[in-house]
């Protein structure tokens, strides 16, 4: 059995990352290669007293993204270290741990596509394998080395684009483990909205979804209304399976486009509304 490497490494200090950032190398049979997980801790995680304390989780997809400029996407990043660190410190959401898996670079769009598709051309997709890349590798890596809370209402997962679309088969498959799901512009038109199909059928979904669109995501005014209206779609789907206000926050951000500054911008809002009381 490969083992994964479970030395964490600190993040240098730098002006881009607040909080306590740590990396881990990490090794995936599914997969068959190594990617980084980068894990925030929230403020006093070490602190003498909180030894016992458990924190709830949240998972994104395409980790590079979120805490560090350096590594982050045309060198625009989420935030997510200092929005996270400012709502648990204003109580607006109870501590919690975020984990940044990063994609596979080259593989990324392989393993976020769990269907064959012709655009993007991915004949030999590898999506169907990521819930057991989180389930079976990731979840129980991080369970062993640091304070998890257990159960679906302590366990978040999400992601933007495709990140976004994965994270979604992945409650859908595997419904029950997450209570918390972040969508930010899904890529829901993959292998012709095959997606859409499957989830007007599930009755199980998470306790609580944050899904939003910007309005100029796709830069041509046909396109980008029915990225508009696979949201809406995806949407009906969710309200007929009674998720009511307090469990769906769906945002149509009028003239955002398909980035990370976008997902930057939502960001406070949607964990704020997954976590907070």
């Amino acid at each position: 059995m490969m083992e994964q490497i479970s030395q964490a490494q600190a993040v240098p200090p730098n002006d881009s990352v607040t909080g306590d950032l740590r990396l881990h190398e990490f090794d995936s049979r599914v997969f068959r290669n190594t990617r980084r997980l980068r894990v925030w801790l929230p403020p006093r995680y070490d602190a003498p007293g909180n030894e016992t304390r458990h924190y709830p989780v949240l998972y994104l997809n395409d980790g590079q993204n979120l805490f560090d400029r350096a590594t982050a996407f045309a060198g625009v990043e989420w935030g997510a270290d200092e929005t996270a660190d400012r709502l648990i410190r204003q109580e607006v959401i109870p501590p919690l741990i975020i984990v940044g898996i990063d994609n596979a670079q080259n593989a990324r769009i392989k393993e976020y596509l769990p269907f064959r598709s012709f655009h993007p051309p991915i004949l030999r997709p590898q999506g169907k394998r990521y819930p057991d890349f989180l389930m079976n590798e990731v979840i129980p890596f991080m369970c062993r080395r640091y304070r998890i809370a257990s159960g679906p209402e302590n366990t978040g997962l999400g992601g933007s684009s495709l990140g976004a679309l994965i994270s979604l088969y992945t409650v859908v498959e595997r419904p029950g483990v997450f209570g918390h799901l972040l969508l930010e512009s899904p890529s829901l038109f993959i292998s012709h909205r095959r997606i859409l199909k499957h989830s007007r059928l599930v009755r199980q979904w998470p306790g609580k979804i944050f899904l939003a669109i910007g309005t100029r995501e796709a830069g041509r005014e046909d396109k980008d209304k029915q990225v508009v209206e696979d949201v809406r779609e995806l949407e009906r789907s969710l309200r007929r399976a009674r998720l009511d206000d307090r469990h769906l926050l769906v945002r149509i951000d009028e003239g955002a486009t398909h980035n990370e500054a976008e997902w930057a911008k939502r960001f406070p809002e949607a964990l704020s509304f997954l976590f907070g009381e």
